[in-house]
């Protein structure tokens, strides 16, 4: 059943839909296939936070390797044969052959990369749901909007709930690009693939110094749009800006060339990835003039933070898997409210504390092949949350 109501404006309706309440068996048959999900995502935690660990000390001991090992260069214009194969470090400006061009409209620039960026002016569609029971039946109250807004994808209006009076353009007749150098230096030495895919600090290029490039485009701010009124854009409407990372030569609106400091294998002419005995890659590239010290704890802050942040997910989806897997004991009491609000909190500490504690042995067991003492010690606290949940328990039922 769907029922309709508008608003008076064809960019708001509102609809509902309603659908018998779920007996007590397809209750339990969605219960039992999140089950399966829950276990899917709990295996999926302990892969997560194990690998994540070996990981994370297997970085940390590649830059101590790399840090004993790192030969800074006094003169980044002239190549030592006695640095081939080693691990070096230099600073300077980047430096490019030949300016990136965008013969569409008319720009150029002496940078690493030049991206164009094209958004069209499109409808969007926003949904706001809410769910309640009524005569035995559960509604959903799901309230459309539309606003139209530049978008850098194409936004297909098929999907939309009510796609008359919203209609996009299946595509953009202009299309974004991404132009990179093909020979970038730093001094002497030629960057690798992978130094030069590590710039990507973009920055908006201002176009106040260039003309209309087309009589149907006007340049407006740092925009060229292909529109009748830029003030008043219709659907289909594009607009173009320009961004650049690297910049590669003295510029007189810009500035100076980008300074960058690298930590890398040299090899020849060239700067290329650096294998550790410890099993990792260091091919490291940094804005700015930096020390060999300063780079190496800038690497190990973001060897730090992305480990927190897995260990972090890894507790979150053994949590989440937990919860699906132990669902089923809700569904069994649901339609007792105050039980049923008992069993829910009691489910959620208990997967907290399980959660909790599987992680902290999981990661314990992934530093034990690494640091033996401290496997132990985090073993030992991983223990602590479920002592704490058995303390709680009343002395009726330890019995």
């Amino acid at each position: 059943l769907q029922q309709f109501s508008d608003t008076g404006s064809r960019k708001e309706h509102v609809k509902i839909t309603s659908e018998p309440k779920p007996g007590f068996l397809e209750r339990l048959s969605e219960t039992s296939g999140g089950m399966l999900m829950g276990l899917v995502t709990f295996l999926l935690a302990f892969y997560l936070l194990f690998t994540n660990e070996g990981r994370a000390l297997r970085t940390a001991k590649s830059l101590d390797e790399g840090l004993s090992l790192v030969i800074p260069l006094d003169s980044i214009h002239s190549i030592s044969q006695q640095n081939e194969g080693r691990l070096v470090h230099l600073s300077g400006d980047l430096s490019t052959s030949k300016p990136l061009f965008d013969p569409s409209y008319g720009l150029s620039i002496q940078a690493v990369k030049l991206k164009r960026n094209v958004e069209m002016y499109q409808w969007v569609e926003y949904e706001d749901s809410k769910e309640y029971e009524e005569n035995g039946e559960i509604k959903k109250e799901t309230k459309y909007s539309y606003n139209t807004e530049w978008k850098s994808e194409v936004v297909n209006s098929r999907n939309f709930d009510r796609e008359i009076g919203h209609k996009n353009p299946s595509a953009m007749a202009v299309e974004s690009f991404t132009a990179v150098s093909p020979n970038v230096q730093v001094g002497s030495f030629v960057l690798s693939k992978g130094l030069v895919d590590k710039i990507d600090d973009f920055k908006q290029l201002s176009l106040s110094n260039l003309e209309d490039p087309h009589a149907d485009v006007t340049r407006s701010g740092d925009y060229f749009y292909h529109s009748e009124n830029p003030r008043r854009p219709e659907v289909g409407d594009l607009r173009v800006s320009f961004f650049y990372a690297g910049l590669s030569g003295d510029d007189p609106h810009l500035g100076s060339a980008d300074k960058v400091t690298v930590v890398a294998r040299q090899r020849g002419d060239q700067l290329v990835p650096y294998h550790t005995k410890s099993g990792d890659i260091l091919e490291i590239l940094h804005a700015g003039d930096l020390s060999v010290e300063e780079v190496f704890q800038k690497e190990h802050q973001s060897n730090t933070m992305r480990t927190w942040a897995l260990r972090a997910a890894g507790w979150l989806s053994m949590f989440v898997g937990i919860s699906l897997m132990t669902r089923i004991f809700y569904t069994l009491v649901d339609w007792f409210p105050v039980v049923r609000d008992l069993v829910n909190i009691g489910l959620k500490a208990f997967a907290f504390c399980v959660a909790t504690s599987l992680s902290l042995l999981t990661v314990s067991v992934g530093w034990l092949f690494y640091r033996p003492l401290w496997a132990l010690l985090m073993a030992a606290l991983s223990l602590v949350p479920i002592v704490v949940a058995r303390s709680r328990v009343p002395p009726k039922k330890q019995q």
